[in-house]
């Protein structure tokens, strides 16, 4: 089964939790036992998994992610999204979760 979720980001520096959409979706799918891949096509967003019960570790990946990777920097990729591009490489396009 394939299915698809579209996302909207309010600013070039984001997390946007999905676990709702993608519970509905393996809900609706019927699948009891199996494997749930989510995989961001976009070379400027990446996915992740963390806990969600405080929403203060989310600022705190954000904040890590610009200390390490600063939205302004001296890139040569004439996009101005450089940042972007460099944060989904290392947060990663997919994340497989076991279905049970």
């Amino acid at each position: 089964m394939y299915s698809q979720i579209e996302v909207r980001t309010p600013s070039h520096a984001c997390l946007v939790d999905v676990t709702e959409q993608v519970e509905r979706l393996v809900t609706q799918s019927g699948v009891q036992e199996g494997v749930c891949c989510i995989f961001a096509p976009h070379t400027t967003a990446g996915v992740t998994i963390n806990e969600n019960a405080d929403p203060t570790v989310r600022s705190d990946i954000l904040k890590a992610l610009g200390k390490i990777v600063p939205w302004n920097d001296d890139y040569d990729h004439s996009e101005g999204n450089s940042a972007a591009h460099i944060k989904a490489s290392m947060m990663g396009a997919s994340q497989c979760i076991f279905v049970s």
